[in-house]
């Protein structure tokens, strides 16, 4: 989040890359969990209002119609696919995921979650985090009567997780109201030090599933989404409140992860800084093809910061040119920018490695 020139050099230098990962990873299996920046439409198959199945949202998609992705066309997990050179992974909710379309995996997030079970809780039927990861048991089973228990192991062992948590657990938890109870009961750092050790938790779970390359998100650049701006600026300067939030959770989060690495004698998870990714483009958008970081494609009021976008929204007629594509997701374009970094980025913005080295790894070991 130089020069048009550079620019375009950049990015095609990075496009090059997440190409010329496909081939060897086809068949590698890819499993989603968390919020809403990477559902893509689990929520659709749910009662609650915590869901994107209406225009204007996937008006840049394949089919111009909605998907249940927070976004104007593809997502972060797409572009994660495409670099497995894969289909995207199929909501696991969704009907159609039966047969050989289990084994390119599947999409268990949900929009609304959080690390805590408490987060979101003004969205009812969501899938909460220990919910999804109870789903992943029941896919493992589903997919033992399919092609049997060694196979099955394999396919898990190999395959590569994507989690995204924590925002949810401050914006629809401890900031969503003044005074809210959990605000009452901890002070910002020592809630994030009990969200760190909850999320210990789940992390180790998935390690108990069979998970052996996972890319753990950390919190964006949270105090600076139009969502955010809209309550908590007056000119579109980032909430420093808010702020602090990636600035102590992520820190800690890739020392969670060294802690559970050392532990397994593995480089098991991946620390994903997207934060500083999105930093980059919220700091000099024009540097990467944008037009603004602040206010938001499609939404109401100031920034476009009011809650989901609708029919009645107001929506922007290139939104290839916005950072952000509503109040708290970025756009199509944005989340391919940060696949990139995923895939080429230095260790400011993956820890300890990038996606090219993880799969460049693990296919000599295949």
């Amino acid at each position: 989040m130089a020069s048009s020139m550079a620019v375009a050099c950049y990015i095609i230098v990075l496009g090059i890359s997440v190409v010329g990962l496909k081939g060897a990873e086809a068949q590698r299996a890819f499993f989603v969990f968390g919020d809403s920046i990477v559902d893509n439409g689990n929520n659709n198959f749910l009662a609650t209002e915590a869901r994107a199945d209406s225009p204007p949202y996937g008006i840049d998609y394949p089919t111009r119609k909605p998907t249940g992705r927070f976004s104007n066309g593809y997502h972060i997990p797409d572009f994660i696919s495409q670099a497995l050179g894969a289909e995207s992974t199929l909501p696991y909710l969704d009907p159609e995921l039966k047969g050989e379309k289990l084994l390119v995996g599947a999409n268990f997030a949900s929009a609304g979650v959080g690390i805590l079970n408490d987060s979101g809780i003004e969205f009812v039927n969501i899938i909460r985090t220990y919910k999804q990861l109870q789903y992943w048991e029941e896919y493992q089973q589903r997919v033992n009567a399919l092609i049997g228990p060694e196979q099955t192991k394999t396919l898990i062992n190999e395959a590569l997780v994507l989690i995204n948590l924590g925002s949810n657990d401050f914006v629809n938890n401890y900031y969503l109201v003044p005074h809210s109870p959990r605000s009452r009961q901890y002070n910002l750092p020592d809630f994030v030090k009990f969200i760190i050790s909850e999320y210990k938790k789940v992390l180790r779970r998935l390690y108990e599933l069979g998970a052996r390359r996972v890319l753990v998100a950390g919190i964006g650049a949270l105090g600076c989404v139009p969502g955010v701006l809209i309550t908590r600026s007056t000119n579109g300067e980032c909430s420093a409140e808010v702020q602090r939030v990636p600035t102590l959770f992520n820190p800690q989060l890739v020392q969670i992860i060294k802690e559970l690495n050392s532990e397994i004698g593995s480089h098991v998870f991946i620390a994903v800084e997207t934060q500083q990714m999105q930093m980059d483009f919220i700091i000099n958008p024009q540097r990467y093809g944008f037009i603004t970081s602040k206010t938001a494609c499609c939404g109401e009021g100031r920034f476009n910061g009011i809650q989901l976008c609708t029919v009645t929204s107001n929506l922007c007629p290139n939104r290839d040119l916005y950072a952000f594509w509503d109040a708290f997701h970025p756009s199509e374009r944005a989340c391919r920018l940060i696949v990139q970094q995923m895939t080429s980025g230095t260790q400011e913005y993956m820890y300890p490695m990038n996606l090219s080295t993880i799969l460049a790894l693990d296919s000599k070991k295949n």
